[in-house]
């Protein structure tokens, strides 16, 4: 029986003591997961008592603990020297017989009469607990295929047991340096070099939501993810829809990939070190356009997390990878996910910019806080002396080697990585502020510059010139009682939804369209629908090089819009979310890309050629239908039938009757899978035809502002009228009043989407008295608008039982 490695199929979670959490944890994929049919490579393990016999047999207990104890653990000035000395000590030692035996003879099974190359990996006995991730602390080694490699490599693993990194995490984290081993993973490499490789997170790392899986991956070889070496693809599965069969892709986003790892070549006769065996080369544009993934391989690699989820009872961290040989997609490594899985899931702090300045650089934000400081731009953690307490580290990438200082700066600013980068993951740890992805932060920010980076602009992460103020608000959700009246967002940015989800709501009373269609798509449908009609040379070639990919420029339209919606969808899921069909003016419209080749020229725009006039115009028709396709795409393909639709600035009747019957021939059938359609009030028409409209609509949602504005006669965009623009006037409330009436008459839904309960008790007084089924707040007014609309129905409800 072998002593001191133990195949990955004979080891189970419970000897995380012996064979730390990554090796611990592959095991127990292999014993329990792969019967059940998860692809995962073969590989051996050896033990802690592997590490304590190489010690011993070289008698370096008692040196190490010598160099250890002369460690600065104050200041940390010589932790560079002690790291040196501990990793020289070990890496002079020889490994002892028994041991070299038994690793050879598992290599040689591990092979058979194979050629294969192999991973060599550390795992530290107190590693990927729930309570310390310990990521990136200890070295891998790849492509190794030969028994000297494989005895080098170990040698290695043994002595980065005490790289500068991995001493000041054990120090900060209270782990007895000479009380953690390390176990080594020697596993069968999948050839990903040949295709591609990545992370999964069965949580979004962000913000903590818990129905998501992230996917993030790129070209070759994975530890340019976990490097931040590129700006990877971007993949967000949804788990309810995943569960009942249905397309659970909500987001897709495409990375730069600018690196690919592969293999280093050599000639049959050249010897490499064990450090020099991968390279990393530019990857073809072609394949930095494409997506590394197919949709199939991506809901494959969702299910599979779903079942290692579901085995391990918590949220999980994976990495897989694809095999350019076989073509089968595998399972590396599951550990527990260490941030949100041990937050307090009802406090956050909500940062909010008070003014805005030039914007330097944008890329993906981790953490949604806001920090300024001084900008230092370093190439390498050797240049720390420059580094000050509070600055705002801006670099290409970050490495484990930076972990030792990324506690002094405020920030983290990197030109290249995504969300699942090492940058990103030890800011989330360290509860610091990154934004990741630039691609020209080290260039467009200057060294010295005093910039403002903020994470609080959805799923954006922005660089600013100079020092922003901005507020911090520290929210606790845990006594929020919600009142009888529904409490509902009004919400355009689907980055914000995760995130926003976690407050106390009842769904989503109003998605915008329009700022998806501005801000992700840019272009105007009709322009997708009738490129011929596109005479402009430059705008021909923009809209071409956006909708590459996609062979029908429509389905680029579907695809954005679709993915918008079901990201905002999904965060409130099984809640309700309205989606207002799009309402832009003829001058919004025409700011589209190829928008002024589809727009005449109005003198009013706000009461001109909007919302449901459009739809069935035949100058429009068409951009409807592609509304429509994404919309049914959402409902029925992707199941996220809690998505309801709403009809804009319908004058009449007889309009409504065509927009429906349009929308019928598209597929979008009034009650056709719980298919609910409303209509929105903002027309004084709208009102005195209530009943009516009533007869062919599901619910009324009262647009105040248009409602006031047409009321009263006033520009709502009128400086100097603004002082007769309010929703609180008489006969404003008249007409609110008349819609809410009529709508509980006709045994309709009815609710108001508008700043003014949140402004003003005495509005949301007057809505409650009426009875009103719904509000719909702005975030930034959501929590307010509770407050006044509980304090209005205990107001209510205390001269109810006076009368009784």
């Amino acid at each position: 029986m072998d002593l001191y490695i133990k195949s990955f199929q004979d080891i189970t979670i419970h000897q995380i003591d012996q064979y730390g959490g990554k090796n611990a944890s592959l095991g127990e994929l292999i014993h329990h997961l792969k019967p059940k049919g998860i692809h995962i490579p073969d590989g051996f393990a050896l033990n802690a008592k592997a590490y304590w016999h190489f010690l011993q047999m070289n008698g370096f207990h008692a040196k190490l603990s010598k160099i250890l104890a002369g460690l600065d653990t104050i200041n940390f000035t010589n932790l560079k020297q002690v790291g040196l000395a501990a990793r020289s000590l070990l890496l002079q030692g020889i490994l002892p017989i028994d041991l070299t035996n038994e690793i050879l003879k598992g290599f040689k099974e591990l092979k058979g009469s194979n050629q294969i190359q192999v991973a060599v990996r550390s795992s530290a006995t107190a590693e990927d607990l729930p309570e310390a991730s310990f990521a990136g602390m200890q070295e891998s080694y790849l492509n190794i295929d030969s028994e000297t490699e494989l005895l080098e490599s170990i040698l290695k693993c043994y002595a980065s047991l005490f790289t500068d990194r991995a001493i000041k995490y054990r120090e900060d984290n209270g782990f007895d340096h000479m009380q953690v081993a390390l176990s080594i993973g020697v596993q069968r490499m999948v050839r990903s070099d040949l295709a591609c490789a990545g992370v999964c997170f069965t949580i979004d790392p962000e913000s903590g939501f818990e129905e998501i899986i992230l996917i993030n991956g790129s070209w070759g070889l994975g530890e340019n993810i976990v490097k931040g070496a590129v700006t990877p693809d971007e993949f967000y599965v949804f788990k309810p829809t995943l569960k009942g069969k249905k397309q659970a892709i909500i987001s897709k986003n495409l990375g730069s990939k600018e690196k690919t790892m592969v293999y280093t070549k050599t000639s049959q006769d050249e010897v490499l070190s064990v450090d020099s065996k991968t390279i990393n080369i530019n990857t073809e544009i072609e394949k930095q356009r494409q997506y590394i993934l197919t949709d199939s391989e991506i809901l494959q690699l969702a299910e599979w997390a779903l079942i290692i989820e579901d085995h391990y009872g918590r949220p999980m961290d994976l990495e897989w990878a694809k095999d350019g040989v076989d073509e089968k997609l595998y399972i590396l490594q599951a550990r527990p996910e260490t941030v949100h899985s041990n937050r307090d899931a009802y406090t956050f702090k909500e940062f909010k910019l008070l003014q805005k300045g030039k914007a330097l650089a944008e890329g993906k934000n981790v953490g949604s806080a806001i920090a300024s400081g001084r900008a230092r731009i370093l190439s390498s953690p050797n240049e720390i002396d420059k580094l000050e307490p509070g600055d705002v580290l801006v670099t290409q990438i970050t490495n484990p080697d930076w972990d030792p200082i990324l506690k002094k700066v405020s920030a983290i600013v990197t030109d290249r990585g995504g969300r699942t980068s090492h940058a990103a993951i030890v800011a989330r740890e360290c509860g610091a502020l990154a934004v990741v992805g630039t691609g020209d932060g080290t260039k467009a920010i200057k060294n010295g510059q005093l910039i403002t980076v903020s994470g609080a602009e959805g799923n954006k992460g922005i660089v600013y010139d100079d020092k922003l103020e901005f507020d911090t608000t520290e929210i606790d959700t845990s006594g929020i009682h919600l009142p009888e009246t529904e409490m509902k967002f009004i919400l355009a940015d689907p980055g914000q939804a995760f995130k926003l989800a976690k407050l106390p709501n009842n769904g989503v009373g109003l998605m915008r369209l329009e700022f998806v269609i501005s801000n992700s798509i840019k272009i105007h449908p009709m322009a997708l629908v009738d490129f011929k009609q596109v005479k402009d040379e430059r705008i021909r070639t923009e809209i071409q090089s956006l909708t590459q990919g996609y062979e029908n420029m429509g389905d680029y339209f579907v695809d954005k819009l679709s993915m918008a919606v079901a990201t905002i969808a999904a965060a409130f899921y099984p809640k309700e979310v309205v989606v207002r069909m799009s309402d832009f003016k003829t001058n919004e419209y025409a700011n589209l890309i190829g928008g002024h080749y589809f727009e005449p020229k109005e003198e009013n725009p706000m009461i001109g050629w909007r919302g449901a006039s459009r739809y069935y115009h035949p100058h429009y028709k068409e951009g409807f239908r592609l509304e429509c396709e994404a919309m049914k795409k959402v409902r029925d393909d992707m199941g996220l039938a809690n998505v309801k639709l709403m009809i804009p600035f319908c004058r009449t009747p007889q309009e409504a009757e065509k927009v429906l019957k349009l929308m019928e021939s598209y597929g979008l059938i009034r009650g056709g899978n719980g298919l609910e359609i409303y209509m929105m009030v903002e027309i004084p028409s709208n009102v005195i035809q209530a009943k009516q409209f009533a007869a062919l609509f599901d619910g009324f949602s009262i647009g105040s502002n248009d409602l006031t504005q047409l009321t009263l006669g006033v520009d709502r965009d009128s400086e100097i009228l603004s002082n007769l623009f309010d929703a609180k006037n008489e006969s404003v409330q008249s007409l609110i009043g008349e819609t809410i009436k009529a709508a509980h008459h006709a045994g309709i839904k009815v609710g108001l989407c508008g700043q003014a309960p949140s402004d003003d008790p005495r509005f949301a007084k007057f809505l409650i008295q009426h009875k009103i089924n719904s509000i719909s707040f702005n975030p930034d007014a959501l929590l307010k608008g509770i407050e006044n609309v509980n304090e209005a129905e205990i107001e209510l409800n205390k001269k109810i039982t006076a009368l009784v």
